[in-house]
Formats: structure tokens, sequence, C-alpha cells
């Protein structure tokens, strides 16, 4: 069969008008959305800049006046588009800082907790799934089903609340919140690496249990080679596909949690970021930290469909996957 080399680029070319799309829609959704929330945007802002105790309504006049927010809706959204087709994002309305360089230094710390999260998964989820799809039906096998259960059904909020209280209140081993060195990224990262580990152990063993019954693995037993060969070579390369495709769509759920898990755990990252300029009616800051949310999503798919066909040959060869 002819290789297919234009599978690469056609991925390319797709994942970019992806990004073209995702940058346009979700920066106007949050443009409407935060411009339709009831009450006054400059007496939010300016309660940003100088507190609640603060405001006036010559200080949210000032910040209106300022900031043109009496200008039409319409005009301030042609400016961002615009705006974004220079690749600018524009500056915070409360902190007057680059929206970029924002971004940037919280986008850092929830890269960080993110690939916590994900390093925890990858070393706990990934053995447990293999070591019960070598034994089914076992008591490892149903003790690992009823846990994956329990955790995948446990809201982050819940879970984050009972690490709390066992590490921090009790225990007194890890800080409760905020950002006070690497052991304060701890129990953030547990509480999303623990149902992201649980779900992945199943989908590796639902994997791994059908790749042992399909026949090319049985013609690999039959060819007489030992039984841990036939597993590395032949069993978990092909179980590592549907793997790779979970993970990535389980990064939009894990970062959906880190919205709420950076705010319960005062975790500096983009989702408490987010949070935070929703309360101050900061557009600017919206966009940019959602847009780049949205941007992730991409990028990680475009690895992920990247990963797959290093895998999987079929892929490759443009045959079925």
């Amino acid at each position: 069969m002819k290789t297919k080399l234009s599978s690469w680029p056609r991925a390319l070319a797709r994942r970019a008008f992806q990004a073209v799309a995702v940058g346009l829609i979700v920066g106007t959704a949050c443009f409407l959305i935060t411009r339709s929330l009831p009450g006054d945007m400059a007496t939010r802002i300016a309660a940003g800049r100088y507190g609640y105790d603060m405001v006036s309504n010559a200080a949210a006049d000032a910040v209106r006046a300022e900031l043109g927010l009496d200008r039409p809706a319409v005009v301030a959204l042609a400016d961002w588009w615009w705006d974004l087709a220079r690749l600018r994002l524009g500056n915070s309305l409360v902190t007057g800082e680059a929206v970029w360089h924002e971004v940037a230094h919280q986008l850092g710390a929830t890269l960080q907790l993110t690939a916590g999260a994900a390093l925890f998964a990858a070393l706990v989820g990934l053995p447990l799934g293999v070591w019960c799809g070598v034994r089914p039906g076992g008591i490892a096998d149903r003790i690992l089903l009823a846990i994956a259960a329990v955790l995948r059904g446990l809201p982050p909020f819940m879970l984050a609340l009972l690490l709390m209280l066992a590490f921090a209140v009790h225990l007194g081993m890890l800080p409760a919140a905020g950002d006070d060195g690497h052991g304060s990224l701890l129990l953030p990262a547990l509480t999303l690496g623990l149902p992201l580990a649980a779900g992945l152990a199943r989908v590796a063993r639902s994997a791994l249990r059908e790749v042992r019954g399909s026949p090319a693995y049985e013609f690999a037993r039959t060819k007489g080679l030992a039984p841990l060969t036939v597993l590395l070579r032949h069993g978990l390369r092909a179980a590592a596909v549907p793997v790779v495709a979970w993970l990535g769509v389980q990064t939009v759920f894990l970062m959906e949690g880190a919205l709420v898990v950076e705010t319960l755990f005062a975790w500096p990252g983009i989702g408490h970021a987010l949070v935070h300029a929703v309360f101050g009616r900061d557009v600017p800051m919206i966009q940019g930290t959602a847009l780049c949310m949205g941007l992730l999503f991409v990028l990680f798919n475009l690895c992920v469909d990247g990963v797959c066909m290093l895998l999987d040959p079929r892929m490759r060869m443009g045959g079925a996957a």
C-alpha cells in the first residue's frame, strides 16, 4: 500500500483552521457574554482597581471615560478583532498590564499543575490498567473498577476538600492553599490526577484486553515468543493508540477541572485568573485567557494526532485506524 505523505500536512492545515475558528468564536462569545452581564461594568472595573470600599460614582465615571466603555459594543468588538489580527490582546482593564504578559505567567503555573496531574496519572493509572488487563476478572481488577467508579464520580471540589482535610488539617503534611513551593503543588495535582488515573487505568485495561483477544496477538503467541515479549512488542503498542486518543479528549476535562481546583487552592494559574477577570469584568483578560485555553486544546489534539500516527502504521499508510 502506498504511503500517503500528505496525512501530516492535512492534519496541520486542519488544526490551523480550527485555531483561527476557536480564536474568533471564543473571543467573540466572551465579549458578548461579559457585556450582557447585569450591573455597571465601569463600577466593577473600578472596584477591581481601588477596592469595593473605595468605589464611588465619580471613580466609575472616570473609568468609563478612560476606557471608552460608553462606545457601541460593535465598535469595541471590531477593535478587538483588529488587535487579534495583529497578534495583540490589549491591556488588562484592571491592572493595565499587557494581557500577553499576564497570560504567559499564569499559563506557566497551569501547565505545571497539569503536567503534575498527568505525570501522576501515568505513573499510577497505566501500570494498574496493564496489570488488570493481563489478569482480568481477578480481585485487583474488581477493586480497580470500584475505585475508578468512585473517583470518576466525585466532583472536583469535594475531592479537593477531602484532600485538604486529610493532608493539611489533620496530618499537617502539606499546605492547604497558596504557592509556597513544590509542596503547594501536590494537593491540587492530586485532585486533578486521581480521577484521571482512575479513568486511564480503565481505558488501558479495556484496550489491552481487546488487543489480547485479537487474531494478531494470538498469531504472535503461536510463533513461540515469550509472553512478556508478545506483551511488550505486540500488545502495549497496539493498546497505546486508544489510550493516547482518550487522553486527548480528557485534556478538555482536565482544563475545566483546573478552573475549580485553582480557585479552591488559590493556585496562580490561568483558571484562577479567569475567575477573577469575570468578577472584575476585565474583558481583555477574559478573552485572552479563554483564547489561550482554546488554543491549548487545538495544540494538544495536534500532538495526539502525531503520536497516534507514529504508533499506528495504518494511519500513516492511509488505512482505517
